[in-house]
């Protein structure tokens, strides 16, 4: 102790002594000066309190002793009891004591806050309007992170967030409480001040019977709304179940719907709403419909939306968000009444005709009749038509292995098949065949591994524009076609003569099935092109047909609604996907067997580049009289 110091501590001595010497009893404190003449000096025995500090503390004005009340006199005892805020502060304490903080710092939790904990020292507590108050709104979460933001702390292992300061910081709220919001929502406008208490308590703020209220405090329209929902009223009738602000919106994870990572944004919603709508307990208990994930992914809203186009139809873009009502409801957006101003946000001019079609497939709405028409008429023609290719060709390729070719008697025969026009026309078509199912299917199967390269290129945005392109160039490549076949003479002989189906054509399969069986002794004759090559064309010509009008009612879709039920574009989804099916399995059965797996052709097929045809044929005859057979069978082939 210093000189100085030591003489302020005689000073103060003397002072008392005189007190005490010049009266009977101790002397009664008439002030807080009397009080600072040794609490008001540094580096002394007694504890120091900054006077002035103090004076300019909402304390201030407040005597001493009414805080020590054992220290009414001096001197007084050199213990003192704690102080009791409760003697002034007596409904605050008694909520106080009731929360969580209370309940701990009663059990002897010292870690547990107490009253200057959060509001400060009592000798230079602040008003809470004091900017450098510690409960004042702009410092909250700074004060409640001394105890809840420290990394090694135990405070928050019951806490449900085990981290709740840093993931308030990454909150809606928070980003704008940083940005110097202060009306953005802080600790204690969701969890409450002294009558802070756990979820589980039913007095709690954040308990879920109190969440909506709680949320309301700020976004009081939103809680209106809400209250008027299928979701508020069942909350309102005790049904536990029922979805509140922070099942949807998140609890220390709320983030702007605009923030991807946010649980309702465009991109998540779906998954958000299906948390309770795919509960097969919740589905059960509450008799909700069944399968409504499923029914919405497989439209092409929800496909597209796998393929992360965030502006298609989410369920929130057709069921509101907190207005969320049941369809019978004449004020819900799915209500037949307003299903097509609903719908009409997105396609503008849809019509009422849209209320004659269905959203979702669940098994509480039937189908349209077309609808379960063609999904039955292809369910039952695909397999027909593929085992029946797969049969055939099968048959055929274990005949030519058990009589390869070519024999001792064996000829080859080459005449021109496709000519520089065709080969051209062929090359673009199976180019855009190719482009068109990869493109296609990869909106059906967005989850798989080879659909990886959209996402690198942009995802359904650059799907769904390499898709529709290509079938603008597969149309123009059509209308090449056709303008060919019409307008050219070996366009015209192709068409008349030789393309024409043929009641031969019906005979032909038959007879060299038989043969290939083991049934029939000679083979037929099958002249080019011969059923094999018609047939193909001719399911090619209706497959393109029946793709392009389904895929305009598609891709025009605002039109399409306009005009017609909702169950169009539904029909032509289902006929554009199963005709895609077809068509593919078609080529790699039939297509791929007859121009590169038949023995006959085998490795390949090469008029598709070399414009030729070669065919093997097994003869007893003499070659002179192959040649004029040869000559005579193909003449009209080769002046094509």
């Amino acid at each position: 102790m210093t000189l100085k110091n030591r003489f302020l501590s005689l000073l103060a001595a003397a002072a008392v002594g005189v007190l005490f010497f010049t009266s009977s009893a101790s002397a009664a404190v008439e002030g807080n000066d009397d009080c600072l003449m040794c609490h008001g000096q540094k580096d002394t025995d007694s504890p120091f309190v900054d006077g002035k500090a103090f004076g300019a503390s909402i304390h201030g004005r407040n005597l001493c002793v009414s805080c020590h009340q054992d220290a009414k006199e001096i001197p007084h005892p050199k213990k003192l009891s704690p102080v009791a805020c409760a003697r002034c502060h007596r409904l605050e304490s008694q909520i106080y004591r009731d929360s969580d903080h209370g309940r701990a710092v009663a059990a002897g939790r010292t870690d547990a806050a107490a009253c200057k904990d959060c509001h400060g020292h009592s000798h230079t507590l602040l008003n809470s309007r004091h900017p450098d108050s510690p409960v004042n709104r702009k410092n909250i979460p700074a004060t409640c992170a001394t105890c809840h933001g420290k990394p090694d702390t135990t405070i928050n292992d019951h806490l449900t967030e085990r981290k709740p300061v840093e993931t308030y910081d990454a909150t809606v709220h928070g980003v704008a409480f940083r940005l110097g919001r202060l009306n953005a929502a802080v600790c204690s406008d969701c969890h409450g001040t002294h009558d802070l208490h756990g979820s589980a308590n039913a007095a709690s703020r954040v308990n879920r019977a109190q969440i909506p209220e709680t949320c309301g405090r700020c976004h009081a329209n939103v809680l209106s709304v809400y209250k008027q929902s299928i979701h508020g009223q069942a909350m309102a009738h005790g049904i536990k179940e029922s979805p509140v602000c922070t099942d949807c919106h998140g609890e220390h994870t709320i983030r702007s719907t605009e923030d991807p990572a946010s649980s309702v944004s465009r991109g998540a919603v779906t998954k958000t709403c299906s948390g309770c709508h795919e509960s097969e307990r919740i589905v059960t208990k509450f008799g909700l419909p069944a399968g409504r994930l499923k029914s919405y992914m497989d439209t092409y809203h929800g496909m597209a939306s796998k393929r992360g186009d965030l502006r298609v139809a989410n369920c929130a873009s057709c069921h509101g968000w907190h207005d969320v009502l049941p369809s019978k409801d004449p004020r819900s957006s799915v209500n037949s009444a307003n299903l097509s101003n609903t719908c009409s946000q997105c396609h503008s001019g849809a019509q009422v005709t849209l209320t004659s079609g269905r959203i979702h497939s669940g098994k509480e709405t039937r189908p349209p009749f077309w609808i379960l028409f063609f999904r039955w008429f292809y369910r039952i023609l695909i397999p027909l038509t593929l085992g029946a290719m797969i049969l055939h060709t099968l048959l055929d390729f274990v005949r030519k292995l058990l009589h390869p070719l070519p024999s001792p008697h064996a000829h080859e025969l080459s005449v021109l098949r496709l000519n520089v026009n065709e080969r051209l026309q062929h090359a673009v078509l199976s180019l855009t065949f190719i482009v068109l199912a990869y493109s296609g299917f990869s909106l059906e199967f967005s989850g798989a591994w080879w659909t990886a390269p959209f996402q690198w290129l942009g995802g359904e945005e650059a799907r769904k524009g390499l898709h529709r392109w290509t079938a603008l160039v597969f149309i123009i490549t059509g209308a090449w076609h056709v303008g060919y076949m019409l307008f050219t003479r070996r366009g015209l002989f192709l068409w008349r003569i030789r393309l024409r189906p043929r009641f031969r054509d019906l005979v032909e399969p038959i007879q060299l099935t038989l043969y290939n069986m083991g049934l029939r002794k000679e083979r037929p004759s099958l002249r080019y092109p011969s059923y094999i090559e018609r047939a193909e064309y001719w399911a090619l010509l209706w497959g393109s047909v029946i793709m392009i009008i389904t895929g305009a009612l598609l891709v025009f879709n605002d039109l399409t609604l306009k005009h017609a039920p909702l169950w169009v574009p539904e029909l032509a989804t289902l006929i554009h996907t199963y005709e895609a099916i077809l068509a593919c399995l078609s080529m790699l059965v039939w297509h791929a067997y007859w121009t590169v797996f038949d023995p006959a052709v085998y490795p390949m097929n090469w008029a598709w580049i070399t414009g030729r045809l070669r065919r093997r044929f097994r003869s007893h005859l003499p070659n002179d009289s192959m040649r004029k057979i040869t000559r005579s069978h193909f003449f009209s082939l080769s002046l094509l």
